[in-house]
């Protein structure tokens, strides 16, 4: 299926100059943001900790009309208000078309999703939420199960998906049967934002990759990106990297 991107592309509203000196707009990757082209399939997002590529991506996922711990749009709950203010002072470009559906998943706030779930199919009428995830409960599955019972019941084509560090709580065989998900997903027409630290999932091809950092955002190959050499560095000499860093 030919992609038609649902999010085009970001950039900061003027009125983000009003905040200069505030947190998250003192930020590098905030403050060198200018006009932001997203892949019509898959952008990645990678960084160090600390860098504010999950900010931006809350941001976007905000922007975008989803609820800011997580889930669909039709997600209204707040656990503990945390996200920034960026959301407000950015502009999103928005494609032709409109998405089917879509989701944000936030790695740190999944388990608030489950909560929230439980509790609307407890409210009476219309279908069981947790019927579109595979029918069994959240909770009673481990987090990593959770995680790709999400991927694989909820997920669907047509659709566009923010996803914070969606590898969290994967195993290495379980990263790789999400990245081959989400090819399926990017046939059927969807479009995905990716923050990550896998070099398994940002090895998707064809993808931009957006390195966040000191120097701002910027693209950058997938085997110039930092967690691509130091795994490719350490899975190739084990010994070696360890004994530089026992000598330290």
């Amino acid at each position: 299926m030919k992609s038609h991107p649902y999010l085009c592309m970001v950039s900061l509203k003027p009125s983000a100059a009003d905040h200069a000196g505030e947190f998250p707009f003192t930020l590098p990757v905030v403050r060198s943001l200018d006009r932001l082209e997203l892949h019509p399939q898959v952008t990645f997002f990678v960084g160090e900790n600390g860098s504010g590529k999950s900010t931006l991506l809350e941001a976007i996922a905000v922007a975008m009309g989803f609820n800011a711990e997580g889930g669909s749009r039709n997600f209204r709950f707040a656990t503990r208000e945390s996200h920034s203010n960026l959301h407000r002072h950015l502009r999103v470009g928005r494609g032709i078309r409109l998405p089917r559906d879509g989701f944000f998943l936030r790695a740190e706030s999944f388990f608030n999703v489950g909560t929230e779930i439980e509790r609307l199919d407890e409210e009476p009428g219309g279908p069981k939420i947790i019927d579109s995830f595979g029918g069994k409960a959240l909770h009673e599955q481990s987090h990593g199960e959770a995680f790709l019972t999400l991927f694989m019941n909820r997920f669907g084509g047509q659709s566009l998906f923010v996803l914070d560090e969606p590898e969290a709580a994967l195993s290495p065989q379980r990263q790789l049967v999400m990245l081959s998900r989400l090819h399926q997903l990017v046939e059927m027409g969807s479009q995905f934002i990716i923050a990550t630290h896998s070099p398994i999932l940002m090895a998707y091809p064809n993808a931009v990759i957006y390195e966040c950092g000191e120097r701002g955002i910027h693209p950058v190959g997938y085997e110039e990106t930092e967690h691509y050499r130091v795994m490719h560095d350490f899975i190739a000499n084990p010994q070696r990297m360890l004994k530089v860093l026992m000598e330290r």
